[in-house]
């Protein structure tokens, strides 16, 4: 199956571009190199189209293959979605310090392998980095974990992250809206992330009663 990416329509810059920085949010976005770049696009075009929020946006390396194998896209292509890009071996971007005033990160999709360095701090690369300085800082962490079936290891790692302070928000969508298309799906699961930092959208039917 493949995806029709539909690329962003054009959207005024925060702002913080046209001068005041009292309004403007800054949400860190990581892409890991897990099956499910579809979810990264739709959220970059869903935080654009909000308005006054600044996308800092961050990518491994295995995520550039993923993003090429599933979908038509490049990573330059997610890329360009952002307002601020950053090299993951950029230990030093600003992200990687918790002076740099965000409102949290959001990884979508995350792998085990980056939930496990988070889990342990194994701030080998920034994508980590930013997201234990997320946790240190008591900001928000929204993990869009992608895997399945999970042995006892998966949610052992799972769990601690809970505990730590990150919200575990695994793409598993609502049947009760009666999705109609791969955009439903993938839109319901960016809702939901969006909603646990406050972002207004109206990317899926919420439940209303019977």
């Amino acid at each position: 199956m493949r995806f029709a990416l539909r690329r962003p329509a054009p959207v005024p810059e925060p702002s913080a571009a046209r001068g005041s920085h009292s309004s403007v949010r800054k949400l860190i976005v990581g892409i890991s190199g897990a099956s499910g770049s579809v979810y990264a696009y739709a959220a970059l075009q869903a935080l654009r189209a909000a308005g006054d929020i600044e996308v800092h946006l961050v990518l491994s390396q295995q995520a550039r293959q993923t993003i090429e194998i599933e979908t038509p896209h490049t990573a330059a292509d997610f890329e360009t979605i952002a307002h601020v890009v950053h090299r993951d071996t950029d230990l030093a971007a600003t992200i990687s310090s918790g002076s740099f005033l965000t409102d949290g990160m959001l990884i979508i999709p995350c792998s085990m392998k980056t939930a496990s360095a988070v889990a342990h701090s194994l701030n080998s690369n920034l994508l980590v980095r930013a997201a234990d300085v997320c946790l240190k800082e008591r900001r928000k962490l929204v993990m869009v974990v992608r895997e399945t079936p999970l042995h006892l290891g998966h949610l052992r790692t799972l769990t601690q992250l809970a505990e730590i302070g990150a919200v575990i928000l695994p793409p598993i969508p609502g049947m009760y809206a009666r999705p109609r298309s791969v955009d439903d799906i993938v839109n319901h699961t960016v809702g939901k992330a969006l909603d646990q930092f406050g972002i207004p959208n109206a990317l899926f039917a919420r439940w209303s009663g019977k």
